[in-house]
């Protein structure tokens, strides 16, 4: 089966196979989600070498913690995606916290909360867009970047203007759940803003 998120039953092999120590499972880990978790880090920090250095945080994290991920509470994929997440948010937090102190004034820490939230709303958008299945995906970006209304979408798609239109409302409606903030500490696939 090859799908582009993980089947539940290799992501628990590859827990089993990291916490055997198989150093091959973590190569295949990182080849699979490298790019996911460095684009998000990216994405929340907006600097290549701190993007870099979570990556490689993330990877440790799960070569030394396999037991760490539970299958039952959802995919690899979004594991690895909650942990980089938080790694990036924590060290946007000290980074800026420290900035911060350095320039002094009022109304800091709001100002860092902003920035935190907004990376965090930007990285989830990232998230969204790439977990989204192909066909969504398609129909949004020929809407986006292409300036297509739905029925060129059609043409372009070879599906009904109704499937057009579904396929555009539908990855729109997903798009637009980056926006809410979820409960305190709940993973940024489900809202959350740590």
């Amino acid at each position: 089966m090859a799908t582009k998120d993980a089947p539940p039953r290799w992501d628990r092999k590859m827990q089993q196979r990291l916490a055997r120590g198989e150093a091959a499972a973590l190569g295949e880990l990182y080849d699979r989600f490298a790019s996911l978790v460095h684009g998000l880090a990216h994405r929340v920090l907006g600097d290549e070498r701190a993007a870099d250095g979570i990556t490689r945080e993330v990877f440790a994290h799960v070569w030394e913690n396999p037991e760490a991920y539970d299958p039952k509470q959802g995919p690899l994929r979004s594991w690895v995606a909650t942990l980089t997440h938080r790694l990036a948010v924590q060290r946007l937090r000290a980074t800026e916290t420290a900035a911060l102190a350095r320039r002094g004034g009022p109304g800091t820490t709001d100002e860092l909360e902003r920035k935190v939230r907004s990376a965090s709303v930007a990285a989830r958008a990232d998230y969204i867009v790439t977990s989204m299945p192909a066909p969504l995906r398609a129909a949004l970006e020929l809407a986006y970047f292409q300036r297509r209304d739905y029925r060129q979408a059609a043409t372009d798609l070879g599906v009904t203007e109704d499937e057009a239109r579904r396929r555009l409302r539908l990855g729109l409606q997903l798009l637009s759940t980056a926006h809410y903030a979820g409960p305190a500490g709940a993973p940024p696939e489900y809202g959350g803003a740590r």
